[in-house]
C-alpha cells in the first residue's frame, strides 16, 4: 500500500474570502509545499512556516503524518502544479500552477498532466493506493469542474461558514470565460479540468484512472474535492471500485451520500475524536485535507486510531511555530 499526496496551486486561492488554508494570503502559496514536507518528513524543510488557518488551526497534514509514522506508510508526493519549491522529493507530470479559474484556459497543462499521471498510475504495482490532495482554493475549482461535467454536488470549505454563493458566482464566471455551458464537458474530463478546474484535479484523476485500469484498489482520501476527482474518473469511462474516505467533521458539514451513490463510491467516515483544544479547529475549519480522512480510516482499521491524537500533538510540539522567516518577499505573492 502506498499513500500519494498530490500538491499544487491555483491562482483562484487569491480570491478574497474563499480559503483559510494559510494564515495569510501570502503564506497560502506555501501551504501545499509545506504539507508535502510534513507528510513526507514530519518537519519543515524549505517552507517558511507551519501552515495554519487565520484562526490558528494547524494543517491536517500533521494528522496524516501521525498516521504515516504509526503505520510505517510509504509516501509519494506528486507535483500537481506547485507555486513554491518544496523540500520533499516529488514526481512531476508537467503540471503548472493554475491561473484564476475565471480566466480563459486557466489550466492549459491539464490534458498533458492527466495523460502523464494516468501512465504513472498504470505503472504502479501496489494492491492499494490512498490518494490525497493539498491545494488552497480547491473546493471552488472543484465546484466549477463539476458544473462543466454537468454534476451538481455541493462542496465544503476551510472556512467556518461556507461561502457557497460566492463560489457559485466564481463557477459561473469560470464557465463563461471559457465559453462552456454547464455539462458541455460531459465525458471529457481533461477539458473540464483545463477550462474550469485546477492542476491537482488533473493529476489526481489521471492517476486514479491509470491505477484502476491496472486493477489497483483506490481510496480517495478527502472530501468534496475528491468527489470532483471521482466524477472526472467516471467521466473518463473508468468503472473500477473506489472508496471515498473522509472525516466526520467533513461529513457533518456536507452530505456526501448522494455523490457516493451516484458515482459508485464506498463511503467511509472516520471520527478522530480529538479532545485537545489545540486540535479543536479541525471540527470547524480544517475539516479535511492532505489525505487526513484516508489516513484516519487506515488508522481505524489497524486499531491505532486512539494513538493518532497523541502522535499529532507530539508533532505539533516538535515544530517551532516561528520556523524560518515568516516574512514573505515581494516575489512570494503567488504564481
Amino acid at each position: 500500500m502506498r499513500l500519494i499526496l498530490v500538491a499544487g496551486s491555483t491562482r483562484t486561492a487569491a480570491v478574497d474570502g474563499i480559503s483559510a488554508a494559510g494564515a495569510t494570503p501570502e503564506l497560502r502559496w506555501h501551504t501545499p509545499s509545506a504539507d508535502a514536507e510534513l507528510v513526507r518528513y514530519g518537519r519543515l524543510v524549505r517552507a517558511p512556516l507551519l501552515p495554519t488557518s487565520p484562526t490558528g488551526c494547524p494543517t491536517p497534514a500533521l494528522v496524516t503524518r501521525a498516521v504515516v509514522e504509526l503505520l510505517g506508510l510509504d509516501v509519494v508526493v506528486c507535483d500537481g502544479g506547485l507555486a513554491k519549491p518544496t523540500g520533499a522529493p516529488t514526481v512531476g507530470f508537467g503540471a503548472k500552477p493554475g491561473r484564476d479559474v475565471r480566466d480563459a484556459d486557466p489550466v492549459s497543462t491539464a490534458p498533458g498532466a492527466f495523460a502523464a499521471a494516468e501512465r504513472f498510475g498504470r505503472s504502479l504495482d501496489e494492491d492499494h493506493l490512498v490518494v490525497g490532495e493539498t491545494i488552497p482554493g480547491g473546493t471552488t475549482t472543484a465546484l466549477s469542474t463539476m458544473r462543466a461535467l454537468g454534476e451538481s454536488y455541493p462542496v465544503s470549505s476551510s472556512l467556518p461558514d461556507n461561502p457557497l454563493a460566492r463560489k457559485k458566482e466564481i463557477a459561473e464566471a469560470a464557465l463563461s470565460a471559457s465559453d462552456l455551458d454547464p455539462g458541455e464537458a460531459v465525458h471529457h474530463p481533461e477539458l473540464a479540468v483545463r477550462f474550469a478546474g485546477d492542476p491537482v484535479l488533473a493529476v489526481v484523476s489521471g492517476l486514479c484512472v491509470g491505477a484502476l485500469d491496472s486493477g489497483t484498489r483506490v481510496t480517495l482520501a478527502g472530501g468534496t474535492q475528491m468527489v470532483a476527482a471521482s466524477a472526472l474518473v467516471r467521466h473518463a469511462g473508468s468503472v473500477g471500485p473506489m472508496e471515498l474516505a473522509t472525516t466526520s467533521y467533513l461529513a457533518d458539514h456536507v452530505d456526501l451520500a448522494p455523490a457516493a451513490r451516484d458515482l459508485d463510491l464506498d463511503l467511509t467516515v472516520t471520527d478522530p475524536e480529538f479532545a485537545d483544544d489545540r486540535l479543536a479547529g479541525y471540527a470547524t475549519v480544517g475539516r479535511e485535507g492532505a489525505a487526513m480522512g484516508g489516513a484516519l480510516a487506515l488508522a481505524d482499521r489497524a486499531d491505532v486510531l486512539d494513538a493518532v491524537e497523541g502522535r499529532t500533538l507530539a508533532l505539533l510540539d516538535s515544530l517551532d511555530a516561528s520556523h524560518g522567516d515568516s516574512t514573505v518577499e515581494e516575489d512570494d505573492r503567488g504564481p
